[in-house]
């Protein structure tokens, strides 16, 4: 696909600088970009680039001032890093709106049901009951259980399975290898030292615009749900557990595990490889950094930092004193010295 200047401008919503007519058919970071490539320019560090690339067209921001001539087209834009991932997220949307049909080998239930212009990729499985929404692209070897319902415009990757009775909203999208409903960690403790399995009864819904990265885990709850809320954002590699409840448009980075029950707010971002209990809550807009460990819950708007978690601000006061603590030692040893010197001196 080629697109001009002007119909770039028009979808980004700026205004063109140079050639309205310059067209591109792909895209290039700025300082690698060759002829017929679009790139942008968001981060000041990148601006001498802008005067030595070769694309053909860069998005900029509306306030930057040239410092020489630049031979790219330029679309000015109020921020030039939103209006080039919009511009990507539009490009996907449109390849993707180029795949339908159904490929063989695949199996689709006769009781499942679709709406219009939905792809069903190779070695697919589609169990009974299942609703499928307008637009849905369904990749090679997804698996999806009896009694799933899935919105518009969700897609899922390669390899992804869904469990029977999860709930998949709108504009989902779920990557590669990722696990949606599998068995909650439940097991009751026996008087022989044994473990019984407590079965998982319930489902996992995944609320509208959700995004969850690859080869990740969210558990089926063991009676109700495990909730992710709309907009929420997970990373690879992230393990939620059974009747874990996430807010909208939070945000949860690779390697991070959240223990059964627990609450997680609105908008709380979380850092990779950060553990957290079961049964406590996190409060809207908190923030946990990496590697943290979270064992209580936490107020709105709280930050916090290490294993175990405490106050963000403390903790970087701490480390600034022990990175002292020789130079510290050293004084309280001159001081004790001083202190004997003064008794042996009567």
């Amino acid at each position: 696909m080629t697109f001009s200047a002007a119909t770039i401008a028009q979808l980004a919503g700026g205004r063109v600088e140079g050639n309205a007519q310059a067209a591109v058919s792909g895209f290039g970071k700025i300082e690698e970009a060759q002829a017929g490539q679009l790139a942008f320019l968001a981060n000041p560090k990148y601006e001498e680039y802008l005067y030595t690339t070769q694309a053909s067209v860069v998005i900029v921001n509306e306030s930057l001032e040239l410092k020489q001539a630049v031979q790219a087209t330029l679309i000015r834009v109020p921020d030039a890093y939103s209006a080039f991932a919009a511009l990507l997220s539009q490009y996907e949307a449109m390849q993707r709106q180029m795949l339908s049909g159904r490929e063989e080998p695949s199996f689709v239930h006769d009781t499942a049901t679709m709406g219009n212009d939905v792809y069903i990729g190779a070695f697919a499985y589609i169990g009974k009951n299942v609703r499928i929404g307008n637009n849905v692209k369904i990749y090679p070897q997804v698996f999806i259980g009896d009694d799933v319902t899935i919105g518009d415009n969700t897609v899922l990757n390669p390899g992804v399975k869904v469990y029977h009775r999860c709930v998949l909203g709108k504009n989902v999208i779920v990557h590669a290898g990722t696990v949606i409903g599998s068995d909650g960690f439940g097991f009751a403790p026996q008087a022989d030292g044994t473990f019984k399995k407590v079965p998982q009864m319930g489902n996992v819904v995944l609320e509208d615009d959700v995004e969850v990265g690859s080869n990740s885990t969210i558990d089926r709850a063991t009676i109700g749900s495990t909730m992710v809320h709309a907009g929420a954002k997970i990373d690879n590699l992230v393990q939620i557990a059974h009747n874990v409840e996430i807010g909208s448009h939070t945000v949860i980075a690779a390697q991070t595990g959240i223990s059964g029950s627990t609450k997680v707010g609105k908008g709380v971002m979380i850092g990779g490889q950060v553990g957290i209990v079961g049964h406590i809550k996190i409060g809207d807009g908190a923030k946990i950094n990496a590697q943290s460990g979270v064992s209580k819950s936490l107020d709105n708007g709280k930050a916090v930092t290490g294993s175990p978690a405490y106050d963000y601000t403390s903790a970087l006061r701490s480390q600034a004193v022990s990175r002292r603590l020789p130079e510290l030692e050293k004084k309280v040893k001159e001081l004790e010295a001083a202190i004997a010197a003064l008794k042996a001196g009567g």
